[in-house]
């Protein structure tokens, strides 16, 4: 395959991505983070700036406040970067293709050289935009959330019984951080935080395990890690475990879309970066030897 093919490739695979990526970016398709872009993370900082010098006491105000500053920033910079390197990305990938179809097709081939910087400056912008949308989104993906919604196992349960009236909550990280105990956008992918045809009817029937163990706040979890339930459940000592009371209200499979977007675009993203380096690469091989073309 000639490098001028290469490089046509290249170009074709970043603009193919990058469209895809257009169609179904999590921010782009307005399924999330749809007023990250106005977000005043400057008052983010602020408010954290004034406890965070504050004596040990306030640990959990503190954690709060930096935690709602780094959600802030790092959401407002992926909307940033989800359309910066889409656009740019479906801009060179036509410009660079088109430039290799007219070489190909035997058509201004004194310009190849030039073609050849061009591609060469447009893999390195294209990458470096690329790599950071993928660090950015990653980041999101996996430690921040949107809406609140409890994690729980892939029963709906999120505590276990150790003791009569005693229940273990599974993701208890520390006193006061509800964000432990909360499902990120990785999680949502999953068959629980999704309709489930069986789960919903046994959330119906009074007498299933799920329905007579269900708990309505879970995130009581962020006092102590464990959940008394003398007197709110009647059959607790039953109970081996307690369940998601929400769970049954769970219609659709929109949780399982956004994270499905994240993914996506995070893996696209990935081919870009390389097609972007290919683009580069090849783009630095015919300004050198533009008679390979």
């Amino acid at each position: 395959m000639s490098k001028g093919l290469i490089f046509f490739c290249c170009s074709c695979a970043i603009l193919l991505f990058s469209i895809i990526n257009l169609s179904v970016g999590p921010i782009i398709s307005k399924r999330v983070g749809d007023d990250w872009g106005t977000l005043n993370c400057e008052k983010a900082k602020d408010d954290y700036d004034k406890v965070k010098d504050q004596d040990d006491s306030n640990n959990q105000v503190k954690y709060g406040k930096e935690w709602e500053m780094y959600a802030c920033q790092r959401g407002k910079a992926m909307h940033d970067m989800e359309y910066t390197s889409f656009i740019f990305d479906i801009v060179i990938g036509f410009v660079c293709g088109l430039l290799g179809l007219l070489h190909l097709f035997e058509l201004k081939k004194e310009f190849v050289p030039k073609t050849g910087l061009i591609g060469l400056g447009c893999g390195i912008v294209g990458f470096v935009l690329s790599f950071i949308y993928v660090v950015y989104n990653g980041i999101v993906y996996t430690n921040y959330y949107d809406i609140t919604i409890y994690k729980r196992n892939s029963d709906g349960a999120f505590a276990e019984r150790v003791e009569a009236g005693k229940y273990e909550c599974f993701y208890f990280d520390e006193i006061g951080n509800k964000h432990a105990l909360t499902a990120k956008y990785s999680d949502l992918i999953q068959k629980q935080y999704n309709y489930d045809k069986d789960v919903q009817a046994e959330f119906v029937d009074g007498n299933s395990e799920r329905s007579l163990c269900s708990w309505d706040d879970p995130f009581d979890c962020q006092t102590t890690g464990y959940i008394s339930t003398t007197d709110k459940i009647y059959n607790s000592n039953q109970c081996k475990y307690l369940y998601v009371e929400n769970s049954y209200s769970i219609k659709g499979v929109t949780n399982k879309d956004k994270s499905d977007r994240f993914l996506t675009t995070l893996l696209l993203s990935l081919f870009v970066c390389l097609a972007n380096i290919g683009l580069g690469l090849f783009g630095f091989l015919l300004y050198r030897t533009p008679g390979e073309f």
